[in-house]
């Protein structure tokens, strides 16, 4: 297997804990790496900072925090886009640690918006949402989810379009190699910190630069409605996950070898191996026709 990766590469970073990125000297390079990045894709944009939209989990903290050690917190933008009831604790962590970081934070209830979307958009093209006889959502439950996630990043442009400034995307190599976001929602950025980095390798830089406790032990989750787990959406938590996609992905062996190396269920493995393969196109750049004569812009061919 292999994956275009047009993120930040550490590949000459040491592991010298395994596979993964966790002791404290290759952290703090993983650090410098990512914090530079930022730095010059603002520089290069000629931006006048960042934006970033803060849900109060691991990722978006870590990427917010990261941004001002890059740009200075008088450039960062935060903002806090509830949507849900079950979204009010989370947001207040978002205030809360915005508050800390001495950035400029922005609280948006987005109630409204996805109300009158339901009432012109989707009333018209979907039948009355029912679910299954599981509890599960339907699938016009996930694609109204999907909906939300859009619309938060049509806020977080817009404020960058405003003010000059970049959106930084809160999404990790975990998340990007299974698809797990909402294309042109959540997976739409201009830079993608932590997008090298597994979800492991982001808990381990969470605790290096000092993130708080109670938002790396959070239970990880996307938000899409009142129970939902990143662990019950996945088939499996980010423990079982990122050594099996690190063995399938960087390490390119077969799942066989994969299973037997971890000795973890076939079936879970098979699952995750599927949710790489199906989400190909998350990770890709929409194909053109490959019409003769024309340049290569670096994007894909329907050929």
């Amino acid at each position: 297997m292999s994956v275009d990766r047009k993120t930040f590469v550490f590949s000459d970073v040491a592991r010298t804990n395994g596979a993964f990125v966790t002791d404290r000297r290759s952290l703090e390079v993983v650090r410098e790496r990512i914090v530079a990045a930022i730095r010059t894709s603002v520089a290069d944009a000629g931006a006048d900072g960042v934006v970033v939209a803060m849900s109060g989990g691991l990722d978006s903290t870590l990427t917010t925090a990261l941004a001002v050690e890059a740009v200075g917190n008088e450039n960062v933008l935060g903002l806090g886009l509830p949507c849900h009831k079950t979204d009010a604790a989370h947001v207040n962590d978002a205030r809360t640690l915005a508050e800390g970081m001495g950035i400029d934070y922005e609280e948006i209830q987005l109630r409204p918006l996805l109300e009158a979307f339901e009432g012109t958009v989707a009333s018209e093209l979907e039948s009355e949402s029912t679910s299954d006889a599981s509890g599960r959502p339907d699938e016009r439950t996930h694609a109204v989810g999907n909906a939300v996630a859009r619309l938060r990043m049509v806020t977080a442009y817009y404020a960058a379009n405003r003010q000059s400034r970049l959106v930084i995307g809160t999404a990790n190599r975990s998340e990007r190699l299974l698809g797990y976001f909402t294309k042109y929602g959540d997976g739409a950025a201009d830079v993608y910190p932590l997008g090298d980095c597994y979800k492991t390798e982001v808990r381990a830089l969470a605790k290096h630069i000092g993130i708080p406790r109670r938002i790396i032990g959070k239970e990880p989750t996307a938000g899409f409605w009142a129970t939902q787990t990143d662990a019950d959406e996945l088939g499996a938590r980010y423990d079982v996950i990122d050594p099996l996609l690190y063995r399938l992905v960087e390490n390119d062996l077969p799942i066989e070898d994969a299973v037997a190396d971890l000795r973890i269920d076939r079936e879970t493995a098979r699952e995750i191996e599927s949710l790489y393969e199906a989400t190909t196109h998350k990770r890709s750049t929409p194909p053109t026709p490959g019409i003769p004569d024309r340049g290569d812009d670096g994007t894909d061919s329907l050929r």
